[in-house]
């Protein structure tokens, strides 16, 4: 059974249709990309599995359980971060995964290991004493991804995880999930505009375009179908846009 299941999955807005009945599976332990430009309906997406939308139409599980009808056992299973998240910034790194441990964890020998897996995942080390108000991004989004990992979830839903980070951080933060989606068998689904990065980090991608799944398959199934350099290109051409010829190439 694949650890996350949607099938014709619709969202209205009043008018505006956010999702026109999108599909797709992701397997255990692997790391699957929601990629497409803003307002593809990727955040909406995120929001509809981890419980805090609820569809229009269609359906998604999470390792069987239906997100509308049994939310609560689908919020047991999950880790969400949104872009936008924040953490307390008059505690310092440290306090914040420890409140967030005990808030996670009813016993305190769970907390104390949930807590010292956090503090090996942000990878922040004597900077988790200071106050997080002293943050820079990138450092606050490596203290999420531990808060979102720490927890042992069987489903990661992260979106936009490396948002406005440099390449240093970025990179860390995709090595941080390769090596956890490797080493405790967590599920990722993350939505990104970063087509380059997925590509990187993805073992399978599905592409949305204005509330539609256009493709789906492996970074190396879509570019050799669409004879493409990248991911972008792919793109590109699945929704009918024509690639711009490089500045400096022929016809400048």
């Amino acid at each position: 059974m694949p650890m996350v299941e949607v099938e014709n999955l619709e969202k209205d807005y009043g008018k505006v249709k956010a999702l026109r009945g999108i599909s797709f599976y992701i397997n255990e332990g692997e790391i699957f990309g929601l990629i497409g430009p803003n307002g593809a309906g990727k955040s909406t997406t995120l929001k509809i599995l981890a419980t805090l939308l609820k569809p229009t139409g269609g359906r998604a599980k999470i390792a069987g359980h239906d997100v509308v009808k049994e939310a609560e056992g689908v919020r047991a299973l999950i880790s969400y971060l949104p872009e936008e998240a924040g953490a307390y910034k008059n505690l310092t790194g440290r306090e914040y995964l420890e409140f967030m441990a005990k808030l996670y964890a009813k016993e305190e020998g769970k907390a104390k290991k949930m807590l010292e897996l956090g503090v090996k995942l942000s990878g922040l080390g004597e900077r988790l004493d200071d106050k997080v108000s002293t943050y820079s991004k990138g450092m606050t989004r490596k203290l999420l991804i531990a808060r979102a990992l720490m927890v042992k979830p069987k489903l990661a839903i992260l979106d936009e995880p490396a948002s406005g980070l440099d390449i240093v951080n970025a990179y860390e933060i995709r090595q941080t999930m390769r090596r956890f989606a490797r080493e405790e068998g967590t599920t990722f689904l993350l939505s990104s505009h970063n087509m380059l990065e997925v590509e990187f980090l993805c073992d399978r991608v599905a592409m949305i375009a204005e509330g539609r799944i256009v493709e789906l398959g492996t970074p190396e199934e879509l570019k050799e179908k669409y004879n493409a350099e990248n991911l972008e290109e792919v793109f590109m051409r699945a929704i009918g846009t024509e690639i711009p010829e490089p500045i400096g190439g022929e016809g400048s």
